[in-house]
């Protein structure tokens, strides 16, 4: 019996498939209680400017490999990616955004300001955690 192979490469088949079951099998969690040698990486976090560029994937690959590395190597592996939510570089998106729409922050006042922006982290935070998930 003939099998043919995909024409193309599809990821989004592979990955829907794969990795639920590397979630359910706790792949990406380490064990406080397990006796086996630790390694840990923490990802620098990336400012929540909206998706990650090519800088940022390149680390997260680089920190992608060392991860399954000492897992096939047998260390109980902690790598934590995350999201820097306070930075400089989250409020010049966000006054560009209001710049768009003929607004400052100022016309806004503190407190709406300050929720706009939060709103925006919350919305780019969901796609930079989504993106760092697809990348490994």
């Amino acid at each position: 019996m003939e099998t043919q192979s995909a024409k193309a490469y599809e990821p989004g088949d592979v990955e829907s498939k794969w990795y639920p079951l590397w979630e359910q099998r706790g792949y990406f969690r380490a064990n406080l209680d397990s006796t086996k040698p630790r390694y840990s990486i923490v990802l620098p976090p990336p400012n929540v400017t909206g998706s990650l560029h090519m800088g940022h994937a390149l680390n997260i690959t680089l920190h992608d490999v060392l991860v399954r590395w000492k897992r096939m190597k047998g260390f109980d592996v902690l790598w934590l990616p995350g999201t820097d939510h306070a930075g400089i570089a989250t409020q010049n998106v966000v006054e560009r955004r209001l710049a768009g729409q003929g607004l400052h922050r100022t016309d806004l006042g503190r407190e709406k300001f300050e929720a706009v922006v939060w709103e925006w982290k919350e919305q780019a935070e969901k796609n930079i955690l989504t993106q760092i998930r697809r990348l490994g």
